[in-house]
């Protein structure tokens, strides 16, 4: 089995203005879309903080545009269409968000991965760790240049 990723590298055209969770919108925003395409989504991250943030961002949607998620442990037996955690996510998911710092030890059993590359040198640093780890494992990687 192939892994696609796709790398999103966020641009800023101020440097001093680009904020830690600058990509937490374009990761909710990727979730609904995968979402709406049918698929079950896992949300990896480094801590339960990083966890209610993006949990956070998911819940400002429009009442419309509703995406049933969940952390890790609550919600259905099953998990909810998108689940959020910092351990293996429940049930067979195949589409993972990446907003840690590596790559989970449980990365292989994903089809499609997306992960992002913010503005702040370390946190670059750290994608580029994670984009050579997926391009060892034989991942068909691309990126997107996003504009914040």
């Amino acid at each position: 089995m192939s892994i696609n990723a796709q790398f999103f590298v966020i641009k800023q055209q101020d440097e001093s203005l680009a904020k830690a969770d600058d990509h937490f919108r374009l990761a909710a925003d990727i979730a609904a879309e995968q979402y709406r395409l049918g698929h079950r989504i896992f949300i990896y991250v480094d801590d339960l903080e990083v966890a209610h943030a993006i949990d956070e961002t998911i819940w400002s949607f429009d009442p419309d545009s509703f995406v049933p998620h969940n952390l890790q442990g609550e919600g259905p037996k099953g998990g909810a269409p998108v689940e959020i955690g910092t351990t293996p996510p429940v049930g067979n998911r195949k589409v993972l968000i990446n907003l840690a710092a590596q790559l989970p030890d449980f990365i292989r059993r994903f089809n499609q991965v997306f992960d992002f590359v913010p503005v702040e040198a370390i946190a670059k640093q750290a994608a580029r760790e994670r984009f050579k780890k997926l391009r060892q494992l034989g991942a068909n990687i691309t990126t997107q240049d996003i504009n914040s």
